[in-house]
């Protein structure tokens, strides 16, 4: 993503405009001078850098999308202009697969041992900078395949080298 200069805006959380919209607001003047095509932030940036929960994240980049100035991916983010004008390259592989695989690969590279924790669902959105949903895909491929098993408010765990699938 293009390197912008930010100017530190304050919310006003007790006025009579919602948050999303103040946000809105902002991200409107942040992608004016984009090109279209090039990313906005995601909603896990746009929830960082504002101190909001991800459902306020969401709301303003929808405000955006219905008045035309980005459009969204799933599983890749939001991007400056209409999707008509600005298609994007489908990508070859989902994202959520992406990820299954590295996860794959750090568990038959030894990283992540048998009955140990992969990480987390939020240190995967964090590190792949992708949805919850996407990352959850990936989660479930895993569990389907075998890779991996799911232990109630503990975590998701490799396997057992035996239950591992056949290649």
């Amino acid at each position: 993503m293009p390197v912008l200069a930010y100017v530190a805006y304050v919310l006003d959380y007790d006025g009579d405009t919602h948050i999303y919209i103040q946000i809105a607001d902002i991200l409107r003047e942040r992608v004016a001078g984009l090109s279209s095509g090039q990313p906005v932030p995601s909603e896990a940036d746009i929830q960082q850098e504002f101190g909001v929960a991800r459902t306020t994240a969401r709301r303003a980049i929808h405000v955006l999308r219905e008045e035309g100035l980005v459009y969204t991916v799933q599983g890749e983010g939001a991007f400056v202009g209409p999707a008509s004008e600005a298609p994007r390259k489908k990508r070859k592989t989902p994202l959520y697969q992406v990820i299954a695989t590295e996860i794959i690969d750090q568990i038959k590279g030894g990283q992540i041992p048998p009955r140990r924790p992969i990480p987390g669902e939020m240190a995967l959105v964090t590190q792949h900078g992708v949805a919850r949903e996407t990352v959850r895909r990936a989660m479930a491929l895993l569990r389907e395949q075998g890779w991996i098993y799911t232990v109630a408010q503990r975590g998701s765990y490799v396997s057992p080298k035996e239950s591992w699938p056949q290649e």
